[in-house]
């Protein structure tokens, strides 16, 4: 059996964190099994009293908000095994998850990335992810199958190719992660995974959905629902996607869709719910774009 190293990123939420710890210390069979806890700037330090409690555990603190990919990208260098599994510190695991993912990569060696069926936590026989369809460049739009549908087994002939792996839980290869490098960290936040796929892809290597395995997600618990933080690295990001993975015959399409189509219905969208701050942000992501070339390490943005 190929080793396999759980990497989880914590940002001033112990409680969820430990929660998943718990979900794979009582389900998880899979031997041998590395787990990474990355602690990222919380405000209260946790990793003290973690250590004392979970002494089986590798635990890394860094001082700053690196963001997801950059938090993950500490656990990559730190980690042991031959397959990643990266999670969502919100998310809880279910029997044979691990089993079933490196099962994938085992007998299909032209994968480099695969992620299980999600469901909600809150609602358990709701799907949140059974794969997604291939993306639309000109638009920078596509579709998650399955997402908010009763589970009724409808979408597990899916299992196999898939659009795009979910970010709340994949798993790679280590040979994939070397040939296309680290999660990037020029989003912070959104994207990183989608991009990472596309980079998976020019390696050589296919991204699947096994649908026999499952894990609980409990949504927007790091980020909540709609803030000024997210607005601006959803729209920024979504046309830094673009603007890092497309042809210039592309890009000259989807520049006037957003600016005509996206930024117009966005603003409407703002005024309806009297969230006038977000026009100011939705303008800030855009001027980013047009002033900051596609490696820039500046986020634009006061990273909490």
């Amino acid at each position: 059996m190929k080793s396999v190293s759980v990497i989880t990123v914590n940002f001033n939420h112990s409680n969820v964190t430990e929660a998943l710890l718990a979900s794979i210390f009582s389900r998880n069979t899979y031997k041998p099994l590395e787990i990474i806890v990355v602690d990222n700037g919380s405000e209260v330090n946790p990793v003290p009293f973690w250590v004392s409690r979970y002494p089986n555990v590798k635990f890394i603190r860094s001082e700053i908000n690196l963001g997801f990919a950059g938090g993950n990208n500490l656990g990559i260098k730190e980690a042991k095994g031959e397959y990643l599994f990266f999670v969502n510190n919100d998310t809880e695991f279910t029997e044979n998850l691990v089993e079933q993912l490196a099962g994938t990569l085992d007998a299909h060696p032209e994968v480099g990335m695969v992620s299980p069926k999600i469901r909600y936590y809150d609602e358990p026989d709701v799907l949140q992810y059974a794969g997604f369809t291939k993306m639309n460049y000109y638009t920078a739009r596509n579709n998650c199958i399955g997402q908010f549908e009763k589970d009724k087994g409808q979408y597990d002939h899916l299992t196999g190719e898939t659009g795009y792996i979910h970010g709340a839980a994949m798993m790679l290869r280590r040979e994939a992660v070397n040939r296309a490098g680290g999660m990037p960290e020029i989003y912070f936040l959104y994207y990183e995974e989608m991009d990472w796929c596309e980079q998976v892809k020019r390696a050589g290597y296919k991204i699947w959905v096994n649908m026999q395995a499952l894990i609980y997600h409990k949504e927007s618990v790091s980020v909540g629902g709609k803030s000024a933080l997210k607005e601006y690295f959803m729209n920024r990001n979504r046309i830094l996607f673009i603007r890092r993975n497309c042809s210039f015959s592309i890009r000259v399409v989807f520049w006037p869709y957003f600016i005509f189509v996206v930024a117009p219905r966005n603003i409407l969208s703002y005024i309806k719910d009297r969230q006038w701050k977000y026009i100011g942000v939705l303008f800030r992501a855009i001027k980013w774009n047009l002033t900051h070339n596609i490696n820039s390490t500046d986020m634009g943005y006061n990273i909490p």
